[in-house]
């Protein structure tokens, strides 16, 4: 197994970066190529006191900003870190790729180096939901596409249902559509032109309609919405946790599991290959946190568990 990382992509990176490696190998005997500036990456790892015969530094001399336009950084940076990690990707030198950068150029990087699955319309991107009885929900789209046609969220609902049953291992997943009522027929022309083609849909269990105050409590596992509302959603969650926080209730079995840190980075779903896009703002446990998900989904074959089912619809 062979995963890549971009060390460079992150506020913190690549000291952070560097750290989460470092915690990750500590119980992990795959390989790990670490993509960036190679003196300044050696001399943090002989720092730090890490070697091993899992640990691989690929060097990158340049690096992407955030606030670079994604697709002509891309162009006109062939040598940066996330170009450079698309390529060992596209070529099979790595098995998943994952940075805590710029979500434009990771994103961009998806959908034209490695490409969508064969019938996937669009990919998405999901972000976990702490339930309030202890599990763990899932919410998609949260970004990705911000304006959405009822076939795109029928797929997301099925993208969402392989995700929660084959990562999440939830073993029978229910969907719902986020909606602002709980009957057929309500909502904006978008929610009533999906609800029954997710009620038609033989693939997963769908159960209706779902409101907001049903995001932590247990009536859905997978919600399903436009990206336009589910990053509202995800940035109002960070926002409540950093309020909670401040409470210093951080700490507390319920509001500490909004942590971006315990679950380190969200995959694009529907692309050829695993690609995980981290938080900018990713620490140490984020980055390990991130090596273990691609660990997962490299273990299960979860892109290719998406194709299979693609191909039979």
């Amino acid at each position: 197994m062979n995963i890549g990382i971009d060390m460079m992509g992150g506020d913190f990176a690549p000291l952070e970066a560097v750290k989460g490696v470092q915690q990750y190998l500590s119980n992990s005997e795959h390989n790990i190529f670490c993509i960036g500036e190679e003196t300044q990456l050696n001399e943090l790892f002989q720092q730090h006191g890490i070697s091993s015969p899992f640990l691989h530094v690929v060097h990158a001399s340049e690096v992407i900003g955030y606030h670079e336009h994604p697709t002509k950084a891309l162009k006109e940076k062939p040598n940066s870190s996330i170009a450079i990690g698309f390529g060992l990707l596209a070529t099979g030198k790595i098995d998943a790729f994952l940075s805590a950068g710029n979500t434009g150029a990771m994103l961009v990087g998806a959908m034209f180096s490695i490409r969508p699955i064969k019938g996937v319309l669009r990919p998405t991107i999901a972000t976990l939901l702490p339930k309030l009885n202890g599990k763990t929900g899932l919410l998609v789209d949260v970004g990705l596409n911000a304006d959405c046609k009822p076939e795109q969220l029928n797929q997301f609902g099925l993208l969402g249902n392989l995700y929660a049953k084959h990562i999440l291992n939830i073993e029978q997943p229910t969907v719902g559509l986020l909606n602002v009522g709980e009957e057929e027929g309500k909502g904006n022309l978008l929610a009533q032109a999906t609800y029954p083609l997710l009620k038609e849909n033989t693939a997963i269990d769908f159960i209706g309609n779902v409101e907001g105050r049903d995001l932590f409590n247990d009536k859905a596992d997978v919600i399903v919405c436009d990206g336009f509302t589910g990053n509202i959603i995800l940035k109002t969650a960070e926002a409540m946790y950093e309020a909670a926080a401040h409470q210093n209730l951080g700490n507390d079995s319920f509001f500490g599991r909004f942590h971006f840190e315990n679950y380190g980075g969200t995959p694009v779903l529907g692309v050829n290959k695993p690609v995980i896009i981290g938080h900018g703002i990713s620490n140490a446990k984020a980055f390990k946190n991130m090596i273990l998900l691609a660990e997962k989904m490299i273990e299960t074959k979860f892109c290719d568990i998406i194709t299979s089912n693609f191909e039979n619809l």
